[in-house]
């Protein structure tokens, strides 16, 4: 698709540099019909500009677009035993749902007071 996109172009390229030279050749004094140069050289061009179009849109790659989904996985290692956690601010019980990854973070959004913060993880000593 490629190789034929670049010789349509190029074949345009020749077209319209022939089409150029037989309009001017049309308004030449020693033309002796240049109304048949004339309808040469815009028909020439017009052929370029053609191929220009069927190179440019029906010659292009047609790359499907599919939706693009993100899973996390989070492997944990032997035994883990679940926590409750809650709210900094009002001491909510928070769930799983009131938790979401944004731009890598996890971010909390207390469903009792509204307030939204990073979660941190503290140290174990």
């Amino acid at each position: 698709m490629k190789t034929l996109r670049i010789l349509a172009y190029i074949a345009a390229a020749i077209l319209i540099l022939f089409g150029v030279l037989f309009i001017l050749g049309a308004f030449s004094p020693q033309s002796d019909n240049p109304g048949g140069w004339l309808l040469t050289g815009f028909i020439l061009v017009g052929v370029g500009f053609v191929l220009i179009f069927i190179g440019a849109k029906v010659l292009q790659p047609r790359v499907p677009e599919q939706p693009q989904q993100v899973t996390l996985q989070v492997d944990l290692p032997g035994n883990v035993s679940m926590d409750t956690i809650k709210c900094q601010s009002c001491g909510g019980t928070l769930q799983a749902e009131n938790i979401q990854v944004v731009n890598g973070a996890p971010m909390v959004t207390c469903p009792y007071c509204h307030t939204v913060y990073q979660i941190t993880e503290q140290p174990k000593w």
